[in-house]
């Protein structure tokens, strides 16, 4: 049966407009987004078959083109509309963090950049730069790869700090392993950066790591 054929109640769409997108399951969200299924099986059936097939909502999304697009009734067309679908959601995060209350705690900026980092198969390494009452004024990725003294430099991170007029930053980085904890080469390009920010009179308030499902502040840490 078609979900038009559905009680109104019970279909996803109709769903969310009386309930709100929180009353909804992960297959059926995946469904408003899937729109129809194929033959002989509703959206939500061909919702159920992909999270099923990809074990989660979280991988689904993290999935690259080609995989995403062997799966049956997926394809580049979908593909391009769930991706659009989540960096909207990332950019309404992103512009929440801008307007919204001060960054000095590190727990403040841990959902976004998770959203940002966390699923990424290779290390990248950003800054969020601060105004003086510590709000948001931009966030950026800088450098990938390996986060060491090769890859990371602190005069790019303090020039763009000063075109940016910024007081203060948080510095991140992902960790692709999924394990949180900082390397040797973490600590010291943190030092470094601290040090060649400190000259211009800007403070790094915090270097956050994300792994998969947790996250390591240094400031917390006391490795400031």
């Amino acid at each position: 049966m078609a979900i038009r054929d559905w009680p109104s109640g019970e279909r996803p769409r109709e769903k969310l407009l009386d309930k709100g997108a929180a009353a909804l399951s992960d297959a059926e969200l995946l469904a408003i987004l899937l729109r129809t299924g194929t033959p002989g099986y509703s959206a939500l059936d061909l919702a159920r078959d992909v999270l099923k097939n990809f074990h989660s909502l979280r991988k689904l999304i993290a999935s690259d083109r080609q995989r995403f697009c062997a799966e049956r009734g997926l394809g580049p067309a979908r593909f391009a509309e769930l991706q659009a679908a989540v960096e909207i959601a990332r950019r309404q995060l992103s512009e929440t963090l801008r307007a919204g209350p001060s960054l000095a705690s590190p727990r403040a900026t841990r959902d976004f950049l998770s959203s940002q980092l966390r699923d990424l198969e290779h290390e990248v390494f950003c800054c969020l730069y601060l105004d003086k009452r510590h709000r948001l004024i931009q966030f950026q990725e800088l450098f990938r790869g390996t986060i060491d003294g090769a890859s990371v430099h602190p005069r790019e991170i303090v020039k763009l700090a000063l075109q940016r007029n910024a007081a203060a930053v948080i510095i991140a980085h992902n960790h692709p392993s999924g394990v949180a904890e900082p390397s040797q080469a973490d600590e010291l390009i943190t030092q470094r950066i601290k040090e060649a920010l400190a000259l211009v009179d800007i403070r790094l308030l915090d270097h956050i790591i994300i792994g998969d499902g947790a996250t390591v502040s240094f400031a917390e840490r006391g490795l400031l």
